[in-house]
């Protein structure tokens, strides 16, 4: 081969590898995507969707009420969770008469499926925690049922910004 030819191909591997690393970076340290198992944040997010999370969300702002984060899940750090924050720290989160109250208001919430068929709480959201719960409130394990009730803020891994269907016919 003359050397123009190996040159070429050199700048090609090169640029391939750069293109590699740079996704492995922005994979690592910016976004990734997870998979949806359950039905617990049903109709927002369906089963086998997947969501493109940002890592770099809270960096410079803390997490807001009715975001979506991935997580792992407190009782078990080994699986990941999704669920919407509901209950902000220094809030009284309680349940019932089928609504969530904050603090003894009511929470609007246009994105849940049904009302929630038990009664919970009142729960206090301690400094840098947060209280968890997916959409589909009588189908979510979230906080109102795990043994540490609370999500540390240092633990969210993500913000869900994207959701994508499973296009199953492309398999």
């Amino acid at each position: 081969m003359n050397k123009q030819v190996l040159k070429e191909i050199g700048s090609w591997v090169i640029l391939f590898v750069i293109a590699v690393a740079i996704a492995l970076f922005i994979n690592r340290f910016v976004i990734f995507r997870v998979e949806v198992p359950t039905g617990s944040m049903e109709d927002t997010i369906l089963v086998g969707d997947k969501v493109v999370t940002f890592r770099l969300s809270y960096l410079f702002n803390d997490p807001e009420r009715g975001d979506i984060v991935v997580f792992p899940y407190p009782d078990n750090e080994e699986e990941d969770y999704i669920k919407r924050i509901i209950g902000l720290p220094g809030e009284t989160v309680e349940g019932k008469d089928g609504l969530v109250y904050i603090d003894g208001e009511p929470l609007e919430e246009h994105y849940i499926k049904e009302e929630i068929d038990r009664d919970f709480g009142p729960y206090e959201v301690p400094e840098d925690h947060y209280f968890m719960m997916g959409d589909n409130r009588n189908e979510s394990a979230d906080s109102r049922y795990w043994d540490n009730k609370f999500l540390l803020k240092d633990k969210i891994k993500g913000k869900a910004i994207l959701k994508y269907p499973d296009f199953t016919w492309f398999d």
